[in-house]
């Protein structure tokens, strides 16, 4: 197992590399000028110096180089100084002072280094949508099994009928929906998402309590709807097979038969199908961050689309990039080890 997930580690550098050039190219072709929102007073000299610095005018191929020197080379000399000098893990040890000035990737909206924007909105990200999946997928499980074992009753119809309209109602649609029922009509949660808001007392953590539910029900309803839906096949292929039969003639309780044997090896391409929706989540989350005003990575993704902000784009898309890569690889090797009849050595 430790070979093989070396081996897809070393054969997913050439992948990313691969993704990140087609991003690249994919991005000049779009039109835009980071000089678009400078003031009209400024002189057209002083611009095109400006642009020199950005990096923009010189040839595609010379552009991507830049990027990946100063994604894979600058940008962790800087993750390294901060790690030996500001944070709590190991800031204990002597500043390795790795980073001497070079030119990091730039956002050209805000002039300002796009890891240090990013690091800045990934908590805010992370608390919504961490706890949505969480939630969602506290929620899908238990559904899934009851509605397998208790097969075309009144709750497995009605799960089977909640789920297809999770599966149908985008997101764009269930945020409004949700803020002018319980916001507009009801007033019971606000429809604004505050991110300045700081948790100090227990008042302060119901603040923050009533204004993440309403963003962490749209996402959780739609990982519901999917991991419910893929559980309850999976419990049903199993309680047809044979070994349940023998479980049962044994002697051995219901409660053990489904709770042990069949839920362990159904979980098998459930975890599989767990780890490979994280990526999907945070894709959900750009939508519902412009709607609930999260100022999280979605909400800066379509900021900087907006704006024109290439650097930025293309860092952030290829976060997702990475993302979408290492939780195959940890799809892969859950998969393994839940089932002993899969060797990958």
């Amino acid at each position: 197992m430790l070979t093989y997930a070396i081996r897809r580690l070393v054969l997913s550098i050439p992948t990313l590399l691969f993704i990140s050039f087609v991003i690249f190219m994919l991005l000049q072709l779009a039109p835009g000028d980071p000089m678009a929102q400078v003031p009209l007073t400024v002189p057209p000299e002083v611009k095109q110096k400006m642009r020199e610095a950005l990096g923009v005018g010189e040839p595609a191929l010379v552009q991507y180089w830049k990027w990946l020197v100063q994604v894979f080379w600058i940008e962790p000399k800087v993750f390294i100084d901060w790690l030996t000098r500001d944070s709590w893990l190991l800031g204990w040890l002597p500043d390795t002072h790795l980073y001497n000035g070079q030119l990091r990737v730039i956002s050209w909206q805000t002039r300002s280094p796009v890891m240090d924007i990013v690091l800045q909105r990934i908590p805010q990200t992370l608390w919504v949508v961490g706890l949505s999946y969480v939630v969602g997928v506290l929620i899908a499980l238990p559904i899934g099994i009851y509605s397998a074992y208790r097969q075309y009753s009144v709750f497995d119809q009605a799960g089977t009928f909640i789920t297809m309209v999770g599966f149908s109602i985008p997101p764009f649609f269930t945020g409004p929906l949700l803020i002018v029922i319980f916001s507009v009509y009801l007033g019971w949660f606000p429809s604004i998402y505050d991110t300045t808001h700081v948790v100090h007392d227990w008042a302060s953590f119901k603040v923050q309590l009533m204004q993440m539910i309403m963003p962490v029900m749209v996402l959780a309803f739609q990982t519901t709807a999917q991991l419910s839906r893929y559980m309850r096949a999976s419990m049903l292929d199993n309680l047809n097979q044979d070994y349940v039969r023998t479980a049962r003639a044994k002697g051995l309780s219901e409660a053990v038969v489904v709770m042990v044997h069949v839920l362990r090896n159904s979980m098998i391409p459930v975890i599989t199908v767990i780890a490979l929706g994280v990526p999907a989540i945070f894709g959900g989350a750009i939508i519902t961050e412009n709607v609930f005003k999260v100022n999280g990575i979605g909400q800066l993704l379509i900021t900087a689309l907006f704006a024109n902000d290439l650097p930025m784009v293309m860092t952030l898309t290829f976060i997702f990039a990475v993302l979408i890569v290492v939780f195959n690889l940890i799809a892969d090797i859950l998969y393994g080890l839940l089932d002993p009849r899969i060797r990958y050595d």
